[in-house]
């Protein structure tokens, strides 16, 4: 980590408020004034101001971090606020920098907030993550994963990462200074589609309250050079279980990025090294936008609606067709006829994009993916269906 010079730390100083404010603080012989002053001149850059992102913010903001930068491109969603407690309902539609730039400030008016309501990309990595001491990953993808981590290695910055999915959840802190990156970890990334996300796969609300306030307590530990941070360390987490557990993770010397003989010196385009065609979304020739599902279906075409959802989903919206989950398909394609139309749907078009794969490896030509899935039906044929 790159630590503020002496001099500057000392000509750092408090109001009466501030001593009341970090008084529990103040207290402890580890943190103490010159702890205090390490954080209130320290900067950290959380990307994300989703489920990871709202604990780590709400703490860093409280334990006293003098300024805090906020990335995130999305507003608030209603589906939002079971998890990512930054956000209010009177927040829905807004911005999520703007909500969560409003809540920090409210929660310590010392501190310094500034917020980035764009897209993290190659592009602007560099420019935003240059001028803090500490870069937080609070993301939901591989991608800005993978661009994070490089970009944090390009510039010698600590990366903490946490990642969340249904039950369990992870934490280290990446800082290829002193250990492993993320490539040398996760080398490749998965084929797309194949990890479900948050949106398709569910994440307990608590969650990543539990994660993020870890992550939030490895960038205090960092800033303040205290305890032993989870470098060279993955830390585990099942909720149901609630159980802890840790894996010793190794820098890899064959590191593209981080290694001894180094192959990326520069950002690249994170879609597509994961996989990603964005240049061609929407013109696959296997999916159907809901549109021209809804012309067909009312011109009375033969097509079989395939809904490869749980069970607990169907029950919550569903537009018809057959129920086979997508972890059933396998055994149950004999149900399925090949020389009819399939159209596959799920909740967003993942999983249904899987389903569609498996059946054209096994000989059905006619099937197809319904675009966006039933919350895009929803959303532009039937804006009665409920949700999720």
């Amino acid at each position: 980590m790159r630590t503020k010079t002496p001099h500057i730390a000392d000509e750092i100083t408090f109001s009466r408020d501030e001593f009341r404010r970090y008084g529990r603080h103040l207290i402890m012989p580890e943190v103490g004034l010159e702890g205090q002053r390490k954080l209130k001149s320290s900067s950290v850059l959380v990307i994300g101001a989703g489920g990871l992102g709202s604990p780590v913010a709400l703490y860093l903001t409280a334990a006293g971090i003098g300024r805090i930068g906020i990335v995130d491109s999305d507003d608030v969603d209603l589906t939002n606020l079971q998890r990512q407690i930054l956000h209010s309902t009177e927040n829905l539609g807004q911005p999520k920098t703007e909500s969560a730039g409003r809540r920090l400030r409210n929660l310590n008016p010392e501190i310094e907030v500034e917020t980035y309501s764009t897209k993290l990309s190659s592009a602007n990595a560099l420019l935003i993550l240059k001028d803090y001491d500490v870069v937080v990953d609070g993301s939901d993808n591989f991608p800005t994963r993978y661009l994070i981590s490089d970009a944090c290695v390009l510039l010698g910055k600590p990366d903490v990462y946490g990642s969340i999915f249904r039950f369990e959840g992870q934490v280290s802190v990446f800082d290829a200074k002193n250990g492993p990156c993320y490539r040398c970890v996760y080398t490749e990334p998965p084929p797309p589609g194949l990890v479900p996300s948050c949106a398709e796969g569910g994440v307990l609300g608590v969650l990543p309250g539990i994660i993020g306030t870890l992550q939030a307590s490895e960038v205090i530990k960092l800033v303040l050079g205290i305890g032993e941070a989870l470098i060279g360390r993955m830390l585990l987490f099942d909720a149901l279980k609630v159980q802890f557990s840790e894996l010793k993770i190794r820098k890899d010397p064959k590191c593209p990025v981080c290694g001894e003989s180094p192959t990326i010196r520069e950002l690249i385009d994170y879609d597509a090294f994961c996989g990603y065609d964005s240049k061609n979304a929407g013109k696959n020739e296997a999916e159907i936008a809901v549109e021209e599902l809804k012309r067909r279906l009312d011109n009375g075409d033969d097509i079989l609606l395939l809904d490869v959802r749980e069970q607990v989903e169907s029950e919550i919206a569903t537009i018809g067709g057959l129920l086979i989950p997508l972890r059933d398909l396998p055994s149950r394609v004999h149900e399925l006829d090949s020389a009819r139309e399939i159209i596959a749907y799920c909740h967003h078009g993942e999983r249904s994009q899987r389903a569609v794969a498996l059946l054209k490896e096994l000989g059905f030509k006619k099937a197809k993916n319904l675009a966006g899935g039933i919350d895009q039906w929803a959303c532009v044929v039937d804006k009665t269906l409920s949700r999720y």
